[in-house]
């Protein structure tokens, strides 16, 4: 998936007074998209940023976010990738980024017409609720680099995939409408 650089977009999130991190901004925006249909642009910003809006440069990235991580959901070829720090940064920086991403992700989750994602059956349900003790993930002292870093790889795979599955198996209640009386969020 082409996607803007994570450092780029905590940069200018950074500097539009973001209500996240980059990590846990586009865990918000893949959930968001696996729940609701039609999820535009402009929804994403009134989650992540305190205006709702964006100087342009901002926005134009952020654009470019949006439209690569809706691509790549669409696709059948497992191109979906989380943004996440680079392995360039400490392993606790990722890992604590994918705990920030899975949050994100269940917080966008949440805001479609599924009131319970946890609740849900099968493999979808064991998908988001390892994504929520994802969320509590750190590094284990105990381990060496080198175990650490295994582990990482899996967990970023588990979710690459995961969001994927949970992409394809919501589609029918991402397109169930809302009760009348119930908002968005």
């Amino acid at each position: 998936m082409n996607q803007p650089d994570y450092v780029e977009v905590e940069q200018l999130l950074n500097a539009q007074r973001s209500l996240t991190d980059a990590a846990e901004a586009h865990g918000t925006l893949a959930g968001s998209l696996c729940a609701v249909a039609d999820y535009a642009f402009q929804d994403w910003l009134r989650e992540i940023l305190p205006e709702g809006r964006a100087e342009a440069e901002t926005a134009d990235v952020l654009y470019g976010l949006f439209t690569a991580t809706s691509a790549a959901l669409e696709q059948t070829d497992m191109e979906f990738e989380p943004l996440l720090p680079s392995d360039a940064q400490s392993l606790e920086t990722r890992t604590a980024a994918l705990a920030l991403w899975c949050q994100g992700f269940l917080y966008g989750l949440g805001s479609g017409s599924i009131p319970d994602a946890s609740g849900l059956p099968g493999e979808v349900g064991e998908i988001v609720r390892d994504f929520t003790e994802i969320t509590r993930a750190g590094v284990d002292e105990e381990q060496g680099e080198d175990s650490n870093e295994s582990a990482y790889a899996e967990l970023v795979e588990f979710v690459r995939v995961g969001v994927q599955l949970l992409f394809e198996e919501l589609a029918p209640a991402r397109h169930a409408p809302l009760p009348a009386d119930e908002p968005l969020h």
